[in-house]
């Protein structure tokens, strides 16, 4: 019987599952979003999700908590001072899952994991490039 066994096991072992679970995150942290397959971003997005609402309490506890799962600093700053503001009034859902079809290799079901709301430094990094883009292609 199954009786409060709670999560996936993905045919790893303790050890290699939290350690994907932890590359997962920090770059889907890092970079907003990640492509992966749909069972391992089920397991990745609700670690994720409890990790960003512990942020949003922004005190030097709850940082030394994220740290202590994700173990790279970039990630848990920018969980505390740019997503977690983000975030604030919003109850739970910080995360999306969009299918992109099937793996060529294996037919596994591939998905692109994002945050819902992107921080403001990457829209305007995103804008500047684009707009450099075109000054590039205008000045050719």
């Amino acid at each position: 019987m199954r009786h409060r066994i709670n999560g996936k096991k993905l045919s790893l072992d303790h050890d290699q599952r939290k350690a994907l679970f932890k590359n997962l995150i920090n770059s889907l942290i890092l970079h907003g979003q990640i492509k992966t397959t749909e069972a391992k971003a089920k397991a990745v997005r609700r670690l994720a999700e409890k990790l960003i609402t512990k942020g949003k309490e922004q005190t030097l506890h709850a940082r030394r908590l994220i740290a202590s799962f994700l173990q790279n600093k970039k990630a848990v700053n920018k969980i505390v001072d740019e997503l977690a503001p983000l975030f604030k009034k919003r109850p739970g859902g910080y995360t999306r899952i969009v299918r992109l079809g099937k793996r060529k290799g294996d037919s596994a079901p591939m998905v692109k994991l994002e945050l819902v709301e992107k921080p403001e430094q990457e829209k305007t990094k995103k804008a500047t490039e684009k707009s450099d883009n075109k000054k590039a292609t205008l000045k050719h």
